[in-house]
C-alpha cells in the first residue's frame, strides 16, 4: 500500500514539472540601445563568467608638416604674407634672427590706439608692476607701452615672462640689433610648398620648434 503511494506521489510530480516546462514564458528580449553609436558601450562576451568587453570609437589621427617661409626684414610684408597663407595652413608663428649685436633690450606692449594704450596700463598698474610710460602717437610706436630697457636679454625675458603670468602679452625686443622675420606655418602632407600668393616656396622644418601662434627667437645664421 505505501509502495503505490510512493508512486501515484512521483507521477504527480513528474507530470507538474513537464507542464511547468510547456508552459512557462521566456525572458523578454533586451531592447535595442538608442544610444548613438560614438557612445562606447559595454557587451558581455561570455554571459557564464560575466567578462564585458568595451567598444570604443577610434579618433581620427591627422599628422602636421611645418614650412618656413622668408626672410622679411620688413614687419608690413610679414604680415601681409601671413595674411595671405593662413587661410591655406592649420596655423602660423613667428620666428625672429637678430642681426648684428644689440645695445640693449626693451619690453614692449603695442595698442592699437590710445584709449586702449590707457586702459591696458592702468591695469598694468593696478597689477603691481611699475616702470611703464605710454609712448607718443605717431611713428612705428605709437600708442606702444613701454615696459622696461635692459642691458641683458635675459633680465628682459624675465619680466616678459611675468608679465604673461599676470596676463599681459609683452614681447622681447633687441634695441640696435637688425629683426629678421620668418613665416613658419604647419599644414597637411597635401599642402604645396610652391606658394603662388607668397611668390616662394617653403623650407621644410620640425615641428618640434614651432609654436603655434607664437613669437620665437631662431639662431642668425653663421
Amino acid at each position: 500500500m505505501l509502495t503505490r503511494a510512493l508512486f501515484v506521489l512521483l507521477l504527480v510530480l513528474n507530470v507538474g514539472v513537464a507542464a511547468w516546462w510547456a508552459l512557462h514564458a521566456s525572458a523578454p528580449a533586451a531592447p535595442p540601445s538608442s544610444l548613438p553609436g560614438d557612445v562606447p558601450t559595454l557587451e558581455l562576451v561570455d554571459a557564464g563568467n560575466a567578462i564585458a568587453a568595451v567598444r570604443t570609437p577610434q579618433a581620427p589621427s591627422s599628422s602636421l608638416r611645418c614650412w618656413r617661409y622668408g626672410p622679411f626684414t620688413n614687419p608690413a610684408a610679414f604680415e601681409a604674407a601671413r595674411r595671405a597663407i593662413v587661410s591655406q595652413v592649420a596655423w602660423t608663428a613667428t620666428a625672429e634672427q637678430i642681426a648684428g649685436a644689440p645695445r640693449a633690450w626693451r619690453v614692449v606692449l603695442p595698442q592699437p590706439d590710445r584709449a586702449t594704450a590707457t586702459a591696458t596700463a592702468a591695469r598694468i598698474g593696478a597689477a603691481g608692476f611699475a616702470d611703464y610710460l605710454i609712448l607718443p602717437e605717431g611713428g612705428p610706436d605709437a600708442n606702444t607701452i613701454a615696459l622696461g630697457r635692459y642691458r641683458g636679454e635675459t633680465s628682459a625675458r624675465d619680466r616678459a615672462s611675468a608679465l604673461e603670468r599676470a596676463g599681459f602679452q609683452a614681447r622681447v625686443e633687441p634695441v640696435g640689433g637688425r629683426v629678421v622675420q620668418w613665416l613658419d606655418v604647419a599644414a597637411t602632407p597635401a599642402f604645396d610648398a610652391r606658394s603662388a600668393a607668397l611668390g616662394l616656396t617653403g623650407v621644410t622644418i620640425d615641428c618640434a620648434g614651432v609654436v603655434r601662434d607664437g613669437r620665437y627667437t631662431i639662431p642668425a645664421p653663421a
